[in-house]
């Protein structure tokens, strides 16, 4: 009995993994935000018939929401987040307070619930849940900064609003509401929640820095999100988002400091793995449970929710954005709008205890009419609120460029068509004959157009040559690996030459961009280096350096006691670059042991003895420099 059960859940995983996967390249060629495709997934699916899953609350919170959390923690940007705080605060702890009794208010009177129950849904109803948007601001290029104001108030705002649930739905349970007690217990909750991470988020940082191994790295991370989580929950009894929010931002942004280029992509890369999984099971999650029925006959009082929570949303952002660092107006509609709620505002209405009745059931369709009402209205009409609101200002350069090589690729397309067309003999070879140079002259013209508007823009083409060296990288690491898997290269050098790659991905890419387009080199070189490295560690070395955006000339020499083979890199280092530059050379280069034959001089007639000789990765000499000219 249990097996086939097991079973059945194993398919069932399979069958959500599908799924997911489904929607993703349904929604990437349709360009449907991925969240909104998997809950309209999910209710397509329920629609078939009942489908029975149900997930405790509970499981819900300690399972999904840690990887969620961790993962947009652990990629925010600290220093913009830090500039911000201020308002970031006031939306995530007033503004979910306003929330709560401006929503409370106005569906106790039309909603059909008593003004307690109504404070409950408003604290629960709170939380807001950008992963949809945050996607789309992602994907389309939206300013940082407003997506850190989005994404630092949910990160926020999430703890906040399960403290005050739990703080309201005890006051509904009890009758009694000391607001002294309240304030105390909401400071302890949310504070204790946030030393926890803290604590927690440090603890692993100084481990982590210590060790470089991106599987235990990998290891130590998945044990911070949920260890912090269940500590502060099950065992302190505060916060545990709150705690999972800190941790992951001490961790995103003192580990990396600590870590490999390669270990940290592969870090960033298996957590954005793990909260698109965890994404994909809650979404869907949500789009199964809806009960599309029992909606519509409450729709009434779902109109009434979805209302309220516009308003106090409208009330906060335009109150609230006024007090803080200056947010263009055009930002405030985004904020408003892009106020989602989702994942917590359902744990949270589905933990409602029995003793609610008979408000919890309209409570529980409250709250998925208003996650669906966002999730699928407001989360598909953002990019073109986006758009509409010139938040993502493309500049007329841009736009022909695009023009011209949308038509210059399209025209391309046409050709190599006839051109099959021809070859499979489905059109004469008069034909193809005589389109054919004209379709080459038109190609010939757009390409001509395309390179006179990269000439004429720098920035186009200097974006353009990011881009592709992007892929280039990109392709150069899958080489390895299959060199690696088909056993061609050894782990050794797998892992060496990936580290090349890796650091080349996150290098000066303004140095790099400069060289690569022949501006003139900087005029700021403060320094020389003269490098002695052996030959065998020339190639890392020059190939360190290029990654970092520094040039280096090699003159070819013979000499030191091996009698090998060494060069001599001279590097011109401009100011504030010479710890990179040597942090490269010691990278690439190795300190090494090689041995010396030597005949013994008491007995010459017996063969060479080996001598141990310690080598030397990289012999630096370091010269200030007062004035540097290139001819």
């Amino acid at each position: 009995m249990s097996t086939n059960l097991e079973i059945e859940i194993e398919f069932l995983i399979l069958i959500l993994l599908l799924v997911s996967t489904i929607v993703a390249v349904i929604g990437r060629r349709f360009r449907i935000p991925y969240t909104v495709g998997l809950v309209l997934a999910g209710l397509a699916l329920s629609l078939r018939g009942p489908i029975d899953i149900y997930v405790s609350p509970k499981l819900f919170l300690s399972l999904f929401l840690p990887p969620l959390l961790f993962e947009a923690a652990f990629y925010l940007n600290f220093e913009e987040f830090r500039r911000n705080l201020s308002t970031i605060v006031l939306l995530a702890v007033p503004g979910v307070l306003i929330t709560m009794f401006l929503v409370g208010a106005v569906v106790s009177i039309g909603g059909g619930l008593t003004l307690p129950i109504a404070l409950v849904f408003g604290s629960l109803i709170a939380a807001t849940d950008p992963v949809a948007v945050v996607g789309i601001f992602r994907k389309l290029g939206a300013p940082k900064r407003l997506e850190v104001l989005l994404e630092g108030e949910s990160l926020l705002n999430d703890g906040t609003a399960i403290v005050i649930f739990n703080l309201t739905l005890a006051f509904v349970a009890s009758g009694d509401f000391n607001l002294i007690n309240g304030l105390t217990d909401f400071v302890r909750i949310a504070g204790g929640g946030l030393m926890v991470g803290l604590a927690f988020g440090w603890l692993f940082a100084s481990l982590i820095n210590r060790i470089d191994d991106h599987l235990v790295e990998i290891t130590l991370t998945t044990i911070l999100a949920f260890g912090s989580f269940l500590v502060a929950e099950d065992l302190l009894h505060v916060s545990g988002v709150l705690a999972v929010v800190a941790a992951g931002i001490v961790s995103g942004n003192v580990d990396p400091r600590g870590m490999s280029p390669t270990t940290r992509i592969v870090v960033f890369n298996f957590w954005e793995y793990t909260a698109y999984l965890a994404n994909s099971a809650v979404f869907l999650v949500i789009g199964l449970q809806i009960d599309l029925p029992a909606l519509i006959n409450s729709w009434q009082s779902i109109l009434w929710a979805i209302g309220a929570v516009l308003v106090s949303r409208a009330v906060v952002i335009y109150i609230f954005s006024n007090l803080g660092r200056s947010i263009p107006l055009s930002w405030r509609h985004v904020l408003f709008w892009g106020g989602l709620r989702g994942a917590i505002a359902l744990a949270l209405a589905l933990s409602l205890p029995p003793g609610l009745e008979p408000y919890r059931e309209t409570v529980i369709l409250m709250t998925f009419g208003v996650v669906l009402f966002s999730i699928v209205g407001q989360g598909y009409t953002m990019d073109r609120l986006l758009l509409r609101l010139k938040v993502l200002i493309r500049s007329e350069e841009q736009l022909e460029y695009e023009s011209r090589q949308a038509r210059a690729l399209a025209t391309r397309a046409g050709y190599e068509h006839i051109q099959r067309l021809s070859e499979d003999g489905l059109i004469s070879l008069h034909t193809w004959e005589t389109l054919q140079p004209i379709l080459k002259l038109r190609m010939d013209a757009l390409t001509a157009a395309i390179q006179e508007t990269l000439r004429d823009f720098p920035d186009l083409e200097a974006q353009e040559l990011l881009t592709a060296r992007r892929e280039m990288l990109r392709a150069q690491r899958g080489m390895l690996a299959t060199l690696r898997r088909n056993g061609v290269v050894s782990e050794v050098t797998y892992e060496e030459l990936v580290a090349e790659v890796d650091v080349a991905l996150e290098s000066d890419l303004e140095a790099w961009k400069r060289q690569a387009l022949k501006d003139k080199p900087d005029e700021n070189i403060c320094q020389l280096l003269m490098v002695v490295v052996q030959a065998r560690d020339l190639e890392s070395a020059s190939n360190a350096l290029s990654m970092r955006g520094i040039r280096a000339t090699r003159i070819r020499s013979m000499g030191g006691f091996l009698r090998q083979r060494n060069h001599l890199l001279l590097v011109g280092i401009p100011e504030g670059k010479l710890d990179l530059a040597v942090e490269a050379l010691k990278r690439s280069c190795r300190s090494r042991v090689e041995y010396l034959s030597s005949p013994i001089e008491s007995a010459p007639h017996i063969l060479p003895q080996p001598i141990e000789v310690q080598v030397r990765g990289a012999t630096v000499f370091v010269f200030n420099v007062d004035r540097c000219e290139v001819f």
